[in-house]
């Protein structure tokens, strides 16, 4: 890896504006960002007025100039620009850290353990739930059953998501609940896992996950906003000042809303509206909305998928699956469908925003925002494909040709390396979680994860672009390693580049004069110690707008 292969420069004044007067003076830190053309700065110290930077450069420079502004001593510790991530789900994080937790299982057996332990805990709640599972890492070979559930869990409905969300675990009462036996259908753009009977054995892929989920009551006012107070502490503790939420309802929105407006909010939501249903005609009456709450929420973007997912067979391929030959995955939506929802949501003045991982999808996609521009212009609105995951070499530079972002996860390739090379098999790999291909031709890449399919930590996310390695060192000299990034490439991708793509990098990050004093105190320099460590870097201080929003105790 080459983690210092841009310039780094240390300037008197960075970014200076003309003499003003600041009311927080930040000195004596190791501070890094990039300044507008994406190249690494160095600087000692930074004044802040009213929740943006004055400047940055050296104590010397700036002491003079910070007169009786408050003073927060970094005490020689790495500061870094507020991290982004650019494709999350806030409110699917709160849930999360609500319920049962089977990420960090590693068996079939394990798994069943947690959930036993978990209902026994929560011996009042009507449905069992969780998240995480991933038959892939318990090496099981197949989808786990509804029977192994019910051996733990037999007197009330159980519903686990899989660990990337497009599949459900059910025991028997809940599919007994939801009216589901060998008679009930595939839906469309979804499908039942069934025994060579054809009985439904417990496991509902994409569109069939609804058939179960529809049946779990709602979350209430105060439930909802206990999801989101643990959301913002955790997305704060990470490090994380801003978030892409890639698709919410209309009552999110007014939540966020709320929130914004009692100065609750502690990181930054750009948000997608999922879909261009009534929710969208709901919200799109008014047009998009910008800058609400002193910058703290934007909803502006549309959410849409077009398949799956990788680990579930779900993702839509040209070819059958390498593992599975009589199976190409599961497509949302015709072309004509897909196009009329681009074409809706750009037509309103919305950046839109489709799920795509299989490379059937990114070529259905690319397709539509050609015929979308062509018929309705919107360009210039920083379209995006989610995930972009496996793409046909072909279809890449199509990419820079329609002016898309290609929004992707760093650790989606380390978590998946484990299993798509036998979904894909070894040619199809050339397009595949190519992050230094894209970057090659000039193509934005916008970095996030996905939370809460994968950890909100941003650094794991610096970590798995710049190693291609699991937290062990796996594999040695990391999974494909001529398409990963350099350390400053993935803080651009999760900083200015990320803001570039929710149209924010006029006032996001970066911390150059005139910008938001979003910004993070953490342990370690990351550009100076060895790659290997940058996943255990621990943020010590997280601030937005020159407020702090978390300070990790003991320092």
């Amino acid at each position: 890896m080459h983690p210092r292969r841009l310039p780094v420069l240390l300037a008197a004044a960075l970014f200076a504006l003309p003499a003003a007067a600041a009311d927080l003076f930040v000195d004596h830190v190791d501070g890094y960002t990039l300044d507008g053309s994406g190249r690494l700065q160095r600087f000692e110290a930074m004044l802040v007025e009213r929740g943006k930077v004055v400047a940055t450069g050296s104590h010397a420079a700036l002491a003079a100039r910070a007169g009786q502004a408050e003073v927060l001593d970094g005490k020689g510790r790495t500061l870094l620009p507020g991290l982004i991530d650019a494709h999350a789900h806030v409110m699917g994080l709160g849930v999360a850290l609500r319920r049962a937790d089977l990420s960090a299982t590693k068996s079939l057996d394990e798994a069943l353990a947690t959930v036993k332990s978990y209902a026994a805990a929560q011996a009042q709640a009507a449905w069992v739930q969780g998240q995480g599972w991933n038959q892939a890492v318990w090496k099981l070979g197949r989808f786990p059953t509804a029977k192994e559930l019910d051996a733990v869990v037999a007197d009330r409905p159980v519903w686990l998501e899989r660990v990337d969300g497009h599949a459900g675990w059910a025991n028997s009462a809940a599919m007994k609940l939801a009216g589901i036996d060998a008679q009930t259908q595939d839906p469309s753009g979804g499908r039942i896992e069934r025994d060579a009977d054809g009985k439904p054995t417990g496991v509902f892929v994409d569109g069939a996950m609804e058939l179960v989920a529809k049946k779990i009551p709602p979350m209430d006012a105060q439930e909802a906003e206990k999801a989101l107070d643990a959301a913002l502490a955790e997305m704060a503790r990470v490090g994380l000042t801003g978030v892409h939420d890639a698709g919410v309802d209309a009552d999110t929105v007014a939540l966020f809303k709320r929130y914004a407006d009692t100065r609750k909010l502690t990181a930054r939501i750009y948000a997608m509206i999922g879909g261009v249903g009534a929710d969208f005609d709901r919200l799109a009456a008014s047009g998009p909305l910008t800058g609400y709450g002193d910058g703290f929420l934007d909803v502006r973007s549309v959410k849409l998928y077009a398949d799956g997912a990788l680990g579930s067979r779900g993702a839509a391929l040209l070819a059958p699956y390498s593992d599975d030959a009589r199976n190409k995955g599961l497509l949302f939506h015709r072309q004509d469908e897909m196009t009329a929802m681009i074409g809706k949501a750009i037509g309103k003045g919305y950046q839109v925003g489709v799920h795509a991982i299989g490379d059937a999808a990114n070529r259905e996609v690319l397709d539509a925002f050609a015929a979308v521009y062509v018929a309705h212009g919107g360009k210039q609105l920083r379209n995006r494909i989610e995930h972009a995951q496996i793409v046909d070499p072909a279809d890449i530079p199509r990419f820079r040709t329609l002016g898309l972002i290609a929004s992707m996860q760093p650790t989606h390739a380390t978590s998946d390396m484990n299993m798509a090379e036998d979904r894909l098999g070894k040619a199809r790999m050339k397009g595949a979680y190519a992050w230094r291909t894209f970057l090659k031709q000039g193509t934005v890449i916008a970095a996030g994860s996905d939370f809460p399919v994968e950890s909100p930590n941003p650094f794991y996310g610096l970590y798995s672009a710049v190693t291609r390695q699991d937290h062990d060192g796996r594999p040695p000299g990391g999974w494909y390693p001529r398409q990963d990034m350099t350390l400053p490439e993935a803080l651009r991708a999760f900083t200015l580049d990320a803001a570039y793509a929710g149209h924010a990098e006029k006032s996001l990050g970066t911390l150059e004069a005139g910008k938001w004093a979003d910004f993070v105190l953490i342990d370690r320099d990351v550009f100076k110690d060895k790659p290997a460590r940058i996943w255990s870097t621990v943020v010590l201080e997280t601030w937005v707008g020159g407020r702090r929003v978390y300070a990790r105790e003991g320092g």
